[in-house]
């Protein structure tokens, strides 16, 4: 690879094109300001590039890049995959303007595998240099699942530090490498059947653990055999789970998209050792005038160079450009070869379709949500598109343990991250002045925010301000909370009211509510968010309920467990109720028996 050679666009332009030489390599692009605006990639760079000087080009976009072009930077480089690689990391370290760039804001957890004496199973986001990483997985509760699965189904440590045997080296959930109960070896027959299983080779682990079983038995250590036992039949329970079975070993990606207007939406099959184990989509960006074989050829490129597993084969809808310096490519990142196939019949034909019907029907929920985004600001008369809603609400029991919720949608869809709750210091029962301390808490930080200088201003923890507030009432919860945002000079965000009853829209400033017809995606959108604050704060003030029985002073009085502190609650509606009752009345609730009742009489009036 030779250093980098630059050249400005000058009337010597032309000549400095022609001197390219046609040897692979990448080109890069910039605008007068340096930036980079695109990168490509040619196996003759000297023909790619000259296709961007012609008088008449054939795409507006290359039209668009061209107008804002200035000086061009090319590597030539040992060969095309060479080029491939080098282009691939150029584009996620810069994601130029008019490339087409996988957007992938999903912060996927992966199975890490630690790089240790006696590797421990931990699930992470962020992938490091060291340890065995397996994912990512797309949902989080199956996958914290199956780590718990696996920790207690093979006994692998759990701690962080080596310091004595802990409780689960006690209770039998360790074998205990911090006690030397372990050997280095034995420990890493455990940990190669784990990898054997996010592999999906279930089949080998059950050969393994029958195989180690019969030793065991054949040398009267029934104990061990019956560990081992144990231990194929969860398992065996694993793969019963697994319903949609092919050939054995197939080991595929099936891709596949779905065009619209200025984006394209992948999905991605997965497929290992015959059992479809997930299906995940995502979303390129910049794709106006590129045809469909580009953008999954950039697709490709952009998803196997993250970190992800490379199957042994990937199916397509269509042929690609490239597709054998990408199987190449491909191919030493996997260890062996990798075939990049178009079927034409049989399962696998199926397949590709399915991945198809998949990514059309995500495109339609996703021009459905983009609909309701119009149909909302059109209704609202709101200056900007609402991208993003807040929705708030408070719940409390006659004031008591009163708590508040912040929900937030992001392009039509619940964004948790940015989903927060708050434990109310308004003595109550008060709603609205509980919801005026909520809205003062979220927006009081966002107006200091803006009032700071520039140069001390840092990254928001806070949430930037949204296109749209959705206030769980009618005109006393509006009135509310216009009077907050006006204290803190963000008269400039749009705030709704939504009542219920009628699901009437109150706007500020207006006598009469807004009614959108039920059946319109705009309204939806609404209730999703107001239904979704709701629960929320439901959820949350049910976790301080429980808590908050759990905490109980009966947990002090002999005879008194979980569920006769829940009966004794229930029944007398608090704590008060039952320190004043007497024994008669205690022995009324259900459960109570007279030695019992004695026990709580006693502890409250002794």
């Amino acid at each position: 690879m030779t250093n980098v050679n630059k050249v400005k666009r000058t009337e010597e332009t032309q000549d400095f094109i022609n001197q390219l030489p046609k040897k692979p390599g990448i080109y890069i692009m910039k605008d007068k300001n340096e930036e980079i605006i695109y990168i490509g990639k040619s196996k003759s760079l000297r023909n790619r590039v000259k296709s961007y000087f012609q008088e008449n080009l054939d795409r507006p976009k290359t039209a668009v890049l061209m107008s804002h072009f200035n000086s061009l930077e090319y590597i030539i480089t040992n060969s095309e995959k060479e080029a491939l690689i080098l282009e691939a990391n150029l584009i996620k370290k810069h994601r130029p303007r008019y490339n087409i760039r996988l957007k992938d804001d999903k912060r996927y957890p992966y199975v890490k595998l630690t790089d240790e004496a006696f590797p421990r199973l931990i699930i992470t986001r962020n992938i490091g240099k060291t340890g065995t990483y397996y994912g990512p997985f797309t949902d989080v509760g199956s996958v914290r699942q199956t780590v718990k699965f696996l920790k207690q189904l093979f006994k692998i440590r759990t701690c962080n530090k080596m310091d004595g045997p802990c409780l689960n080296s006690q209770i039998d959930l360790c074998y205990g490498p911090c006690d030397g109960q372990i050997t280095k070896e034995e420990y890493r027959e455990h940990i190669k059947k784990i990898d054997l299983f996010f592999q999906g080779k279930y089949t080998k682990i059950i050969k393994d653990l029958e195989k180690e079983m019969s030793e065991a038995a054949s040398k009267q250590e029934f104990e061990k055999a019956g560990v081992l036992r144990d231990q194929i039949q969860s398992i065996k329970g694993v793969m019963e789970k697994q319903f949609v079975e092919f050939e054995n070993e197939t080991d595929q990606d099936i891709i596949a998209t779905a065009l619209t207007q200025n984006t394209a939406i992948m999905v991605i099959l997965s497929i290992r050792n015959g059992k479809i184990i997930g299906k995940d989509d995502f979303l390129m960006v910049n794709t106006p005038d590129n045809t469909s074989d580009e953008i999954i050829s950039a697709f490709i490129k952009q998803y196997y160079g993250m970190n992800r597993h490379v199957p042994k084969e990937i199916l397509l809808e269509e042929e690609i450009e490239d597709s054998e310096v990408i199987e190449d490519w491909l191919s030493d990142i996997r260890g062996n070869k990798v075939h990049i196939k178009v079927p034409q019949k049989g399962t696998k034909l199926r397949l590709v379709r399915m991945a198809t019907k998949n990514a059309e029907i995500i495109k339609n929920q996703k021009q459905k949500m983009e609909n309701s985004l119009v149909e909302l600001k059109k209704y609202l008369k709101l200056e900007h598109m609402p991208r993003v809603i807040e929705g708030y609400d408070i719940s409390n029991i006659s004031g008591k343990l009163a708590v508040g919720s912040k929900v937030s949608f992001l392009d039509g869809k619940p964004n948790k991250k940015e989903y927060k709750k708050f434990k109310m210091n308004t003595p109550g029962p008060n709603d609205f002045a509980m919801m005026k301390e909520l809205l003062e808490r979220r927006f009081k930080p966002l107006a200091e925010y803006y009032a700071l200088p520039e140069e001390e201003k840092t990254p928001l923890a806070i949430g930037k301000e949204p296109n749209l507030i959705l206030i769980d009432g009618g005109k006393g919860q509006l009135g509310m909370a216009v009077e907050v945002l006006k204290k803190y000079n963000l008269t400039h965000i749009p705030v709704i009211g939504l009542a219920k009853e009628f699901e009437e829209i109150y706007l500020p400033n207006t006598s009469f509510p807004i009614r959108i017809p039920h059946n319109n995606e705009a309204l939806h959108l609404l209730q999703q968010v107001r239904d979704e604050s709701h629960r929320f704060a439901i959820t949350f003030h049910r976790q301080l309920r429980s808590k908050k029985i759990e905490e109980s002073p009966l947990d002090n009085i002999v005879g008194i467990g979980k569920k006769r502190k829940i009966a004794l609650l229930k029944h007398f509606g608090d704590l008060e109720g039952v320190k004043k009752a007497s024994i008669q009345e205690l022995l009324e609730v259900k459960g109570m028996n007279e030695k019992v009742a004695n026990n709580v009489y006693n502890y409250f009036n002794e």
